[in-house]
């Protein structure tokens, strides 16, 4: 990618988003977030990976035994040896089991990228804005199939973990967390952002994450290392992962030949698209960085879909869960 072309309004090549050319382009709009309810309606979040039959509306993709710890009670014969309580059975001095109960509701949990690298566009509305109103889309389409909704939202300099709840309250809750994120105040817009942040993120993912999750991972994946794969394919041993590839077209490909200005609205640069060959480098990089993730997906049998900054939201987060299905 161009050095210092993320978070970069343009002045030359096509109108950038602002908040002049309507709400939401470049910051958060909590009440289209809410809005966005009627838009998930009939969203399938139907599990991919069919396990078990569980006591509730689900066919679980659990993994494990699918079950949460209820109480321990004296050993009976017939007990099975490895639901053994051996807290219990050394504080008592009589052997103990576990009881389990079925789990009734799935978890849902939306990773919302707010970097730095998200706070840009061309066209459309800012990668973080996109972000932000499919989690909210899969948030409401998680309510209304009785799923505990929470999550990770995180920043350059924050992060918010939201342990899963049920209801109407919870999906609000993560919805004005995500417009309360201190990543919108314009001041911070010329940070540099960390590429190792995401790891980061993700470790802290899993430790919010239970055995039967499922887990939607929204963001450009800037920063995408071994450490990172490696703590993907942890999540996914015991839960159903989707991560939505969230990018702007020209992250993809540059502008006609010519000279550009560009502009964070400290510091402004231009740039010539004229060198062909360095257009072709400049592609191949972003391509690059979509096959690793693709690729990545395929060996650990993730859902991986595309989300444009140009795109229709709605419509293209209905078009992927059911291409999920």
């Amino acid at each position: 990618m161009i050095p210092g072309l993320n978070r970069l309004r343009q002045l030359g090549l096509e109108k950038a988003p602002t908040d002049a050319d309507g709400a939401g382009l470049v910051a958060l709009d909590v009440e289209r977030l809410i809005g966005l309810r009627q838009g998930a309606t009939g969203l399938n979040l139907g599990a991919r990976k069919v396990r078990a039959l569980h006591a509730g509306g689900h066919l679980s993709p659990f993994k494990g035994r699918g079950m949460e710890f209820d109480e321990a009670r004296p050993y009976q014969p017939g007990d099975d040896i490895r639901a053994m309580d051996w807290r219990v059975t050394a504080r008592t001095g009589k052997p103990h089991t576990k009881l389990f109960r079925e789990e009734r509701e799935r978890s849902v949990l939306i990773c919302t990228d707010l970097r730095p690298t998200m706070l840009f566009a061309s066209r459309g509305r800012f990668k973080s804005v996109v972000a932000s109103e499919a989690a909210a889309l899969i948030a409401w389409a998680s309510e209304a199939h009785g799923d505990r909704v929470g999550g990770l939202i995180f920043s350059e300099q924050d992060e918010l973990e939201l342990r899963p709840r049920r209801g109407r309250r919870a999906v609000l809750h993560y919805l004005h967390s995500l417009a309360q994120q201190g990543a919108w105040d314009p001041a911070r817009l010329a940070d540099h952002g960390d590429p190792a942040q995401l790891g980061v993120n993700l470790a802290r993912l899993r430790r919010v994450a239970r055995p039967g999750s499922l887990i939607f991972i929204l963001s450009d994946f800037r920063g995408l290392d071994e450490a990172c794969e490696t703590q993907l394919a942890l999540l996914a041993r015991h839960s159903d992962l989707v991560l939505g590839f969230v990018h702007d077209p020209l992250e993809g490909h540059l502008p006609p030949p010519g000279r550009y200005r560009l502009t964070d609205g400290e510091r402004a640069l231009a740039i010539d698209t004229a060198d062909g060959q360095w257009r072709r480098d400049y592609q191949a990089r972003f391509a690059h960085h979509r096959q690793r993730l693709a690729q990545l997906c395929l060996r650990r049998r993730l859902y991986l879909f595309d989300l444009a900054t140009d795109a229709d939201v709605p419509a293209t987060v209905r078009e992927a869960l059911e291409g999920r299905r």
